[in-house]
C-alpha cells in the first residue's frame, strides 16, 4: 500500500473536464501497511460474526424459560465473550504495530503512534442515483452512467490511499464531492436506501447507516489517520524530516478536532468527542516531541543557558504526555483505547521528565560561577526553573555555594534515575511494548547514562545530603498549534454538474418535468423579461402574450432553447439564443417549482431527530412505517462494551438501537452511546 498507482499526469487537486480514473494503492501489495490493513479487515469480519452469534444467544436467553437451555446458552455466551476479548487484543496489537509505519531508515528515536485507517464495505450507487435522476430531475438516467462510475471509482480508491500528499488530496476530493452528492441526491425528508458500513478503528464493531454524514465523518477520520502515518514515516534524523513530521501531526490534530466539533453525534467510539479529544492531545504531544528532537538535532552544548533551555523544553514534552496519559485513563476512553498506547504515553512522560532532571543535574555539577559570568542572568534563569526553591536555598546561594550546588545536582540525578527505572518497569509490564527493541534500547541507554554520571559524583555524606528535589517548570519557545483543514486548496468539480446549478437543481427542491413551450415573437417582443443568473427565470410575463397562452408561467426556469441545454447560461446568452432563431417559432423547455413540505427532520451523523436510523453492530433493516405505533420500545446503548462492563447489567453486552414511537418529535429522547453527549443537539 506504500506505492501509489496514480496515473502520471492526473492532477489530484483538480478534476478535469474529462474525468480521470481514480486510483488507490494496490490492496494486494505485500507491504507491511497492506498486511496490517488486510488483517484489520479480517478481524472486523470475525468480530461481526461473533457479535451476531452473541445477539442470537441473547435473544434465545430472553425467550426461553427452560433452565437447561438457559445454562447452555449462558455457557455459549461466556465462550463468545472470551472470543471477542481475544479478537479485541489482536486488534490492539495491530494498533500498536508502530514499527511498520516508522521511517524505513535505521533511526535511534522513540517510535511515534499512528492511527490505522477505518475499513468500509463497498457501496453501489448505481440503482439509487439513476432512479433519483429519473424521478426527481426528470432526465434520462442512462446518460449519467459515466458520472456514477467515476463516483464509485473514487470511493473505491479512497479505501487504499497512498501514504503521501496525493493520498490526502484524493480523500479531500472525495470528502468535498460528498457535499455535492448530498445536496444533489439526499433530500432531508427521506432516506435513499444506500447503506454505508464502517468499522470502528479500535473495537472493530461495524456501524451501518443510511446517512451520508457517516461516510463524510469516516473519510475525515481517515484523512487525520493518514496524516499520522505520514508523520511517523518522516525521517526524524534530518531537519526537513522533523519539520514534515511536525506539520503532519499538527494537520492530523486539526482534522480530528474539526471532526469532533462538526460531527457531534458520530456513532462509533473512535469518532466520539471523548476519544477524538484524546487523539488530538496525542497528536499535539507527538508534534511537541518532534520539536524537542529538532532542537537536539545539531547536538546539545554543555553550556549553562543551553542546558536551562533544554531542561524546560524536555519538561514540556513530559508534561504533555502526562496529560495524554491522564486523558487515556478516563472513562469512557479507557475502555476502548489500546492499553499499550496509554502505557507508551506514561513511559514517554517519565522518560522526558528524567531527561529534564538529567540536564539540570549536568548544569549544576559541571558549571561553576566564574568571575566573567553574568551572575544576574544566571540567577534569573535558575529562579525561573523551579516552581519553588528547596528549603533554605536561594538561586544566588546555589550559584555561589559549591557544596549546596553539587548536593542539589545529585538530588536531580537521583530523581532522573527514579523516573528512568519507572519507565523501564512499565515497559517490561506491557507485552506489546516489551517487544519494541528500539524503545527498550533508548530507555536503557538513558538509564545507564544517568547511573554513570551519578557514580562519578563524590559519595561522601550521601545520607546526609538528601534534599527535596523541586519540580522543573515546563516551558517552550516553540508554540504548538493545530492546523485546521484547508478544503479550499483542493479544487473539485461536481461530477453531476450537467444536472444544472446546485443552488437550483438540488434534492431539497422539487420541479415539474420539463414542458415544451413553442411561441412566436410579435414585433420583436417576447412578452416577458428574464432575470437571474444560470438558469434564467421568467419575469414580468404578459398574460396575453403568445408564450403565456401556450402554458408559460411566471417564475418558470428555462432549461433549454432550440434543443440546446441552457441550465448554465445567463440572461444575455439566452437572449442570443432567442435572436438566433430569427423569425421562426421559438421552442424552449421550462420547469416550474413544486410546493414541497418543510423538512421534517434534521440529519446528524448518528440520529435523525425524532426518527432514529442507526444500525450498529448488525446490518438490521428497519422501516419506521412498519413499527407498531402502540408498541413501546426502550432506548438502549448502541455499542459494544468489551468484557463484563455492561452498564445495563445484561447477560451480554450487545445493545441495538430502538425506534421510539408514539410521541411527537420534539418530545422524543434518543439514547446516546456516550453519557456525556447531548443527543438532541443538531449536527452543525
Amino acid at each position: 500500500l506504500t506505492d501509489g498507482m496514480q496515473p502520471s499526469g492526473c492532477a489530484l487537486a483538480h478534476i478535469s473536464q474529462h474525468l480521470p480514473a481514480w486510483w488507490g494503492c494496490n490492496p494486494f501489495a505485500e507491504t507491511g501497511r497492506s498486511k496490517l490493513q488486510n488483517r484489520r479487515a479480517i478481524l472486523n469480519q470475525q468480530i461481526l460474526k461473533a457479535v451476531r452469534m452473541r445477539a442470537g444467544a441473547e435473544n434465545l436467553l430472553r425467550a426461553t424459560t427452560n433452565n437447561k437451555v438457559r445454562e447452555q446458552v449462558l455457557l455459549e455466551l461466556s465462550y463468545v465473550n472470551s472470543d471477542l476479548q481475544i479478537l479485541k487484543e489482536e486488534l490492539e496489537g495491530l494498533n500498536i504495530s508502530v514499527e511498520v509505519y516508522q521511517n524505513t531508515e535505521e533511526t535511534f528515536s522513540i517510535p511515534l503512534i499512528p492511527l490505522g485507517l477505518k475499513e468500509t464495505k463497498e457501496v453501489d450507487f448505481t440503482t439509487t442515483l439513476k432512479d433519483f435522476i429519473l424521478e426527481h430531475y426528470s432526465e434520462d438516467s442512462s446518460q449519467y452512467e459515466d458520472e456514477i462510475a467515476d463516483l464509485t471509482d473514487l470511493r473505491q480508491a479512497c479505501r487504499t490511499p497512498s501514504r503521501d500528499e496525493s493520498g490526502i488530496e484524493m480523500l479531500l476530493s472525495y470528502f468535498i464531492q460528498l457535499g455535492f452528492i448530498e445536496n444533489r441526491f439526499f433530500p432531508p425528508s427521506r432516506y435513499m436506501g444506500i447503506l454505508f458500513t464502517w468499522y470502528d478503528s479500535f473495537t472493530g464493531v461495524p456501524v451501518c447507516q443510511q446517512n451520508l454524514l457517516l461516510e463524510r465523518a469516516s473519510i475525515l477520520f481517515n484523512i487525520g489517520a493518514l496524516y499520522t502515518q505520514i508523520g511517523t514515516r518522516c525521517n526524524r534524523q534530518t531537519c526537513s524530516g522533523l519539520d514534515n513530521a511536525i506539520n503532519a501531526f499538527l494537520r492530523a490534530a486539526g482534522v480530528l478536532n474539526y471532526l469532533k466539533e462538526t460531527f457531534t453525534h458520530t456513532p462509533s467510539y473512535d469518532m466520539s468527542p471523548a476519544m477524538l479529544s484524546v487523539l488530538v492531545k496525542m497528536m499535539l504531544a507527538q508534534a511537541q516531541e518532534c520539536v524537542f528532537e529538532k532542537i537536539c538535532l545539531p547536538g546539545i552544548r554543555n553550556e549553562f543557558f543551553t542546558l536551562v533551555k533544554m531542561a524546560q523544553e524536555v519538561a514540556k514534552v513530559g508534561e504533555v504526555y502526562m496529560l495524554v496519559n491522564t486523558a487515556m485513563n478516563q472513562a469512557p476512553v479507557k475502555e476502548n483505547i489500546p492499553y499499550s498506547w496509554s502505557k507508551l504515553a506514561q513511559i514517554k512522560s517519565d522518560h522526558y521528565k528524567a531527561l529534564a532532571h538529567y540536564f539540570l543535574a549536568t548544569l549544576l555539577s559541571d558549571h561553576q560561577l566564574r568571575p566573567r559570568d553574568d551572575e544576574d542572568q544566571q540567577e534569573k534563569a535558575l529562579s525561573q526553573l523551579y516552581d519553588h526553591m528547596p528549603e533554605g536555598l536561594t538561586p544566588l546561594t546555589i550559584l555561589k555555594d559549591i557544596v549546596q550546588r553539587k548536593q542539589l545536582g545529585k538530588a536531580h540525578l537521583r530523581k532522573a534515575i527514579v523516573y528512568h527505572e519507572e519507565a523501564l518497569r512499565v515497559c517490561d509490564l506491557c507485552k506489546k511494548l516489551r517487544n519494541i527493541d528500539i524503545l527498550q534500547e533508548i530507555l536503557n541507554v538513558a538509564h545507564k547514562r544517568s547511573l554513570l554520571k551519578y557514580s562519578r559524583q563524590e559519595q561522601n555524606d550521601d545520607l546526609l545530603s538528601l534534599m527535596e528535589t523541586p519540580d522543573i517548570l515546563p516551558k517552550t519557545e516553540h508554540k504548538i498549534e493545530m492546523v485546521a483543514p484547508q478544503f479550499c486548496r483542493v479544487k473539485v468539480r461536481d461530477f453531476f454538474e450537467r444536472l444544472g446549478p446546485l443552488s437550483v437543481f438540488s434534492a431539497k427542491q422539487r420541479w415539474t418535468a420539463p414542458r415544451t413551450i413553442s411561441f412566436q415573437c410579435r414585433a420583436g417582443e417576447l412578452g416577458f423579461t428574464l432575470k437571474g443568473g444560470a438558469p434564467v427565470q421568467i419575469y414580468c410575463l404578459d398574460p396575453v402574450s403568445s408564450a403565456a397562452l401556450v402554458g408559460l408561467k411566471e417564475g418558470d426556469y428555462i432549461v433549454s432553447v432550440g434543443g440546446v441545454d441552457c441550465k448554465w447560461l445567463g440572461v444575455s446568452e439566452v437572449l442570443e439564443k432567442f435572436k438566433s432563431t430569427g423569425e421562426q417559432d421559438i421552442e424552449m423547455q421550462v420547469i416550474s417549482c413544486q410546493d414541497t413540505a418543510a423538512s421534517v427532520h434534521n440529519k446528524s451523523a448518528t440520529y435523525s431527530v425524532g426518527m432514529q436510523k442507526t444500525y450498529s453492530l448488525i446490518c438490521l433493516a428497519m422501516e419506521e412505517d412498519k413499527i407498531d405505533k402502540t408498541k413501546k420500545v426502550t432506548p438502549k446503548l448502541s455499542f459494544l462494551i468489551w468484557g463484563t462492563k455492561n452498564r445495563q447489567k445484561a447477560a451480554s453486552t450487545l445493545c441495538l438501537p430502538s425506534a421510539v414511537s408514539g410521541s411527537s418529535p420534539a418530545k422524543k429522547k434518543l439514547a446516546s452511546p456516550f453519557t456525556l453527549l447531548n443527543t438532541e443537539s443538531s449536527l452543525y
